[in-house]
């Protein structure tokens, strides 16, 4: 797992001009992720990977530079992370009753500080005592919905959480909605959200074919949403997602920062900016 600081000194080896911070659940990365930008010279964007519910099934909502001082956010994304703490146990307990010698504090180990501990954290532990090779098979066998060792937690309704993010100041992207263990969220239900205030669609990420990159494309047209592309990137531990796999066009994320700025003046909120690699930005 990468530090925020690794993970800006990793995209400026990529090649990359702008990186983008979206931690699950939290802002705690934000302070050196930026300070470590303005330090190497690359441009840095704020946001939060939200966990959130729809039709009891898992979404993620990219909240980008919303104020982390807002308090009805702040107090969700409080709520998500003690969801995520308080199953690790459960989680624990149901691996040992399926004879994998994993415990609390390798867990943690692995979680490293992190303010959200989850599902990832756990898969590096099972992969530690070699039970599996990576993440992604601990998670297709055992820590998945559905499978052994799988327990569900707190995640706020999907529509609520893009109002919270706009009364933030943020613009609210869906994450990947077409992806591996994603709801599936169909156009006619993007367009509800576009109507609470939803800018974006996630569109370009690993867990989308070409033909589901296309169709959503096409959505977004029609919706009139701007287009972000992602790697996803988790670090070593997360397979498929190198740094910059997947990139936000120029034009699109200039449209993503002028819908932030339009939030955060209706909003009021005293919102984060954007650190420019530029001089003159």
């Amino acid at each position: 797992m990468s530090s925020p600081s690794q993970v800006v000194h990793e995209a400026v080896a990529t090649g990359l001009d702008v990186v983008a911070l979206t931690d699950h659940d939290t802002t705690g990365g934000w302070d050196e992720a930026a300070g470590t930008a303005r330090e190497v010279g690359i441009t840095f964007v704020r946001g939060i990977e939200v966990s959130c519910r729809h039709d009891d099934r898992s979404v993620h909502l990219l909240a980008y530079l919303p104020d982390p001082t807002y308090q009805p956010l702040r107090d969700q994304l409080v709520r998500i992370r003690e969801g995520r703490s308080q199953r690790t146990p459960r989680i624990v307990a149901r691996l040992q009753e399926l004879g994998y010698d994993v415990d609390e504090a390798a867990v943690l180990r692995h979680a490293r500080g992190a303010e959200a501990v989850g599902r990832p954290h756990v898969a590096d532990a099972l992969v530690d005592i070699g039970a599996f090779a990576n993440r992604d098979e601990a998670f297709d066998e055992l820590l998945s919905p559905g499978r052994p060792a799988y327990v569900s937690r707190y995640a706020p309704p999907l529509h609520e959480m893009v109002a919270t993010v706009c009364a933030a100041g943020g613009a609210p992207v869906v994450a990947h909605p077409w992806g591996h263990g994603s709801s599936g969220l169909r156009a006619d239900v993007l367009a509800e959200l576009v109507e609470v205030g939803l800018v974006g669609l996630e569109v370009d990420h690993q867990d989308h074919d070409e033909q589901q990159r296309a169709e959503l494309r096409g959505i977004a047209r029609e919706l009139g949403l701007v287009v972000t592309g992602s790697s996803d990137y988790h670090g070593t531990g997360k397979t498929g997602h190198d740094l910059g796999c997947n990139t936000t066009a120029p034009a699109e994320l200039d449209r993503l920062l002028k819908a932030a700025a339009e939030r955060a003046r209706t909003s009021g909120r005293p919102t984060p900016t954007v650190e420019w690699s530029r001089p003159d930005s």
